[in-house]
């Protein structure tokens, strides 16, 4: 059997952490199976925020050098937002290439790099959708809705409606797919860890390793330390 390219072998690992330590208010699933390269995101609305009980679908497209150069992350539900283009491709620093652009008005250390991964972009995408970046949006019509409804403290609601109005019209999607959106923190905060496939394998990760491969992962595995993920945003754009 061929040996898997480096970036599939960096993607199986990232999905396998993703599916054993999930990122709260994230489901991440394989559009197809046998493509390691494109990935499938259910983002859950934070109780308590304008997004709340919303079901939003996404996908993350890999380049085949993952990771030394960033995916590209789109929106497929209709979004409303000062980073997201209209064709639903999210606009952040973290996924530029990492290029020096002075005019872009982003330090080279606020671009991607090859310690980022899946984990640090789903935080900064749900840091990004409560704490939008007006200063180079891609959406400028939301951008100055956004800033009129936080200029007024509020009262200009124009930009609140239209979020709430996409919230309710995700429940459709969630309904067909038969998703259970969580609404309060307890039940957006589960940490759940994805059951195996019938015949006991995670996934379709042994079909990629021969037994030499794997012992070699064990080892490498026994001297990593386990850490606590940093869960602020970073910087976006």
């Amino acid at each position: 059997m061929a040996r898997p390219v480096p970036s599939q072998k960096a993607l199986m690992l990232e999905m396998k952490s993703l599916q054993d330590e999930p990122v709260e208010g994230f489901k991440i699933t394989l559009v197809d199976e046998s493509d390691m390269y494109n990935w499938e995101v259910a983002i859950f609305g934070p109780p308590n925020t304008h997004y709340e009980g919303g079901y939003f679908k996404a996908r993350i497209k890999f380049p085949v050098d993952y990771p030394y150069s960033p995916p590209a992350f789109r929106f497929l539900t209709k979004m409303w937002h000062p980073n997201i283009y209209e064709n639903g491709d999210v606009c952040i620093s973290i996924l530029h290439p990492p290029v020096d652009d002075p005019q872009s008005g982003e330090l080279p250390s606020e671009r991607w790099n090859p310690t980022q991964n899946v984990r640090t972009i789903l935080l900064s995408v749900i840091s990004l959708l409560n704490e939008p970046n007006t200063f180079s949006p891609a959406n400028v019509d939301a951008s100055v809705m956004y800033r009129k409804w936080r200029d007024s403290k509020g009262k200009d609601r124009e930009y609140i409606e239209i979020i709430r109005k996409q919230v309710l019209a995700t429940k459709a999607d969630a309904e067909r797919d038969g998703v259970k959106v969580p609404v309060t923190l307890d039940e957006y905060c589960v940490r759940t860890q994805v059951p195996p496939t019938d015949d006991g394998s995670n996934l379709l990760y042994d079909d990629y390793y021969d037994d030499e491969e794997l012992e070699d992962d064990d080892e490498d595995d026994n001297e990593d330390c386990c850490y606590d993920e940093d869960d602020s945003g970073t910087e976006d754009s």
